[in-house]
């Protein structure tokens, strides 16, 4: 994993209050697994996120990491990808965004798309559910699994 930027002291200050907020301790471990996901340009797994936390802090579990990262969307510092096969993976970005999922390699990655932020809930669905959040996935294969595909043709 690729780290894209380094944390500022902002939004390190701004996710301490949250979890002072819904009463969260604020541990090295907490802070240690925030500010190593901040910033990537991919969408971890838990498993992923341990193998790198486990370097700084080589007695935490993948319990406690996995445990952190599910709290830590609760809270709403993180959210947890739409794929509905496999290990969950989680994404920084909180911000309305949209997501593509190669589904050969497993590989998420983000788009914007002004279009699917307007689309329109049906009226049957609102009078059933309070909709919250809109996040449209789009399922197919990215460009290298297709240019893989061709060369074994």
């Amino acid at each position: 994993m690729n780290m894209k930027k380094e944390i500022d002291e902002d939004r390190l200050n701004e996710f301490m209050q949250i979890c002072q907020r819904h009463r969260l301790k604020i541990t090295p471990q907490r802070v240690s697994i925030y500010q190593h996901l901040f910033g990537l340009d991919t969408h971890p797994t838990a498993d992923a996120v341990y193998q790198i936390v486990k370097k700084e802090h080589p007695h935490i579990s993948f319990d406690t990491v996995n445990r952190t990262l599910l709290t830590f969307t609760e809270i709403g510092v993180l959210d947890m990808v739409e794929i509905f096969s496999g290990a969950k993976r989680f994404d920084t970005d909180v911000t309305t965004h949209h997501h593509l999922h190669c589904m050969k390699c497993g590989k998420v990655y983000d788009f914007n798309s002004a279009n699917y932020d307007n689309l329109t809930i049906p009226q049957g669905i609102l009078k059933q559910f309070r909709v919250v959040n809109k996040r449209v996935v789009l399922k197919g294969f990215c460009r290298t699994c297709q240019n893989e595909n061709h060369k074994k043709m």
